[in-house]
């Protein structure tokens, strides 16, 4: 095939592509053009996950008459002129490319007016093609519908993402946008329901409230610029609100980075704000925050990604420090004094709790039960030691699938372990057994967990999850983001029998939960399936099921630091014994350790 100059209709299209990969890129340049035409209100709407409409409206200084079509010419802009101005950018956008690559992959309409002219302007494209433009009666301001988004591009098309995830996109989107502009009022509709708003007061805290909810923001804690500790440096301010070490997520994603008003992704300054927590959380564990930078324009390239997600700075060394220290600064001086709760080494909390109180790696055990031996020795630490004969077991109903199992019972499977015998239980966390290859220490935890994540596979496998209608209506709200991510796997979670029903723009009703689950808060578990959903998108749906699965097994299992009775003892044993895999949990933990027979002789000076 020989060398040709490819036509302008097939030339922007590709163009488009770099700019416009999906719906939320093209709200992104819509909200962006708004900002910069000083708009204090914008209202974005989505029909379709934004195939089959977007409508962004802001109230800013509009296009005058005789310049609406031209802005729809490539590099048509009204930002910059020379190139010199490109080290001097202030505005979020300068390329003068969104609206012509916008107008190139659907039917585009605008109507705006000057805030200078009586009357406005109606212009529309088509497949980059001007139909029409016309004059027309509309307010100070501009509306941009895009309609039938990449009708034309059939391959783009095809590989879209479902509605409600490019709805979640969007959501996302919008958000950081009203973080990063407080003082504008932000209104996202999707599908005609509200699904987020924020009041333009310009109290950033106010918009976290909005986005995250009250009760994360209850464990933010302000950020606020530090003084430089070099004159010969630019003046870097560092602003926003960072979390409290005890609120943590598994993955980064929800560490939000503005530079000079624009959402940047930046791996070194997001490093800098997980270095400001070392020693504070533990590994894998990973702090909420939104940090907004302002530094002269002269000290940041923006003009390095065809998005303008990546920046470039003059002294990226300086910024990191900036960013890191004032981070820092704000954890260490407000972070509150944790309260010692009974639970504080229940479930994933109990890595946390090891670290930030700097404990060893086995914890000592924070309370002291009342069903303890009298020695009649004298100790320090009473201990927690429980009752080494069989204690009365309470009767359980044969429906309560969360009881811990009691008694020998007659399982069906084939045994996967020896025959152990219950001794007793130590510090209310481990399970101490004899077998005919020595002595075995259990963590009644991980042992749980293994025989609840095998109950619940084998129900899933016989496609009868076993849920539990709860008996009071209870009702969750959450952030948008969040609402549409539980939105987008309804499905996923009525399969782990999870019941859930869209009850107002961001809220659910809970009307069932897997029944091994019928006696916890349905919010809390929620917020921990969350951080699955959010950490879990990329992999099919089987490994996301089984994530889930995983999370509900653990939050349902026995507890490290709940004592047991000797029969409840020797019934996990004895369906542990029953299991595919015993010896671990399904987060890979061991759920045993064995001293055999001649270790002990050994360690007695029996060999």
């Amino acid at each position: 095939m020989g060398i040709r100059v490819l036509s302008e209709v097939v030339a922007a299209q590709i163009a488009a592509g770099e700019v416009i990969e999906r719906p939320s890129s093209v709200v992104k340049e819509l909200i962006e053009n708004a900002l910069d035409a000083g708009a204090t209100a914008v209202t974005v709407e989505i029909e379709g996950g934004g195939k089959r409409l977007i409508r962004v409206s802001d109230n800013g200084s509009g296009i005058p008459a005789d310049q609406a079509a031209l802005a729809f010419s490539r590099h048509a802009t009204s930002k910059l002129e020379t190139v010199e101005d490109l080290n001097r950018i202030r505005t979020l956008g300068f390329r003068g490319e969104a609206l012509a690559s916008i107008a190139a992959v659907s039917r585009t309409t605008m109507i705006t007016r000057h805030r200078d002219e009586t009357g406005g302007t109606t212009v529309i494209v088509e497949g980059g093609s001007l139909q029409s433009a016309r004059a027309t009666g509309a307010p100070v301001g501009t509306v941009v519908a895009v309609e039938n988004l990449f009708f034309n591009t059939p391959a783009r098309l095809k590989f879209m993402k479902s509605e409600s995830t490019e709805r979640r996109h969007i959501a996302q989107l919008v958000t950081h946008y009203a973080m990063a502009y407080p003082g504008v009022r932000f209104r996202l509709l999707q599908e005609g329901r509200e699904q987020f708003h924020t009041t333009g007061s310009g109290d950033l805290a106010e918009v976290l409230v909005e986005a995250l909810g009250l009760e994360a923001f209850r464990e933010m804690l302000e950020v606020q610029p530090q003084p430089s500790q070099r004159a010969d440096l630019p003046p870097i301010e560092v602003y926003g609100f960072t979390s409290a070490p005890n609120l943590n997520r598994a993955n980064r994603s929800q560490i939000s980075l503005f530079v000079n008003g624009r959402a940047i992704s930046d791996q070194s300054l997001t490093y800098a704000v997980i270095q400001a927590y070392h020693t504070l959380i533990p590994n894998g564990r990973y702090p909420l925050a939104v940090i907004l930078i302002a530094l002269p324009p002269e000290e940041v390239d923006v003009n390095v990604h065809p998005t303008k997600a990546e920046v470039r700075f003059r002294t990226p060394d300086a910024v990191f420090a900036a960013v890191q220290r004032a981070v820092r600064r704000a954890v260490v001086d407000q972070s509150p004094v944790p309260s010692m709760q009974d639970d504080v080494y229940v479930g994933e909390s109990e890595e946390w709790s090891r670290a930030y109180y700097g404990l060893p790696s086995t914890p000592t055990p924070p309370a002291i039960h009342r069903d303890q031996l009298d020695m009649g020795l004298e100790l320090h630490d009473a201990g927690r030691f429980t009752q080494q004969r069989p204690a009365p077991v309470h009767p359980r109903s044969d429906e309560d699938s969360t009881a811990i199992p009691a008694g020998p019972g007659a399982p069906t499977r084939p045994r996967t372990l020896p025959i152990l015998r219950v001794i007793g239980q130590i510090g209310a966390m481990y399970i101490v057994a004899e077998g005919p290859a020595g002595l075995y220490l259990i963590d009644q935890h991980a042992a749980h967990e293994r025989i609840l994540y095998e109950e619940f596979m084998a129900q899933q496998a016989a496609h009868a999850p076993v849920a539990q209608h709860t008996l009071e209506s209870t009702t969750i709200e959450l952030p948008a983001a969040s609402a549409r991510l539980i939105e987008e796997h309804l499905d996923v979670l009525a399969g782990l029998g999870f019941e859930l029903e869209l009850f107002g723009a961001n809220t659910f009703r809970v009307r069932a939960v897997p029944a091994l689950l019928a006696d916890r808060e349905p919010g809390d578990v929620l917020r921990g399936i969350l951080q699955d959903l959010e950490s879990g998108a990329d992999p099919g749906a089987g490994t996301l099921e089984e994530k889930l699965v995983r999370r509900v097994c653990k939050a349902a299992a026995v507890k490290a630091g709940q004592s047991l009775s000797y029969e409840e003892m020797q019934g996990l044993i004895r369906q542990l014994e029953r299991c595919e895999s015993p010896r671990t949990c399904p987060h890979g933990r061991p759920t045993m350790l064995l001293i055999s027979a001649d270790d002990l002789a050994r360690q007695f000076g029996r060999e």
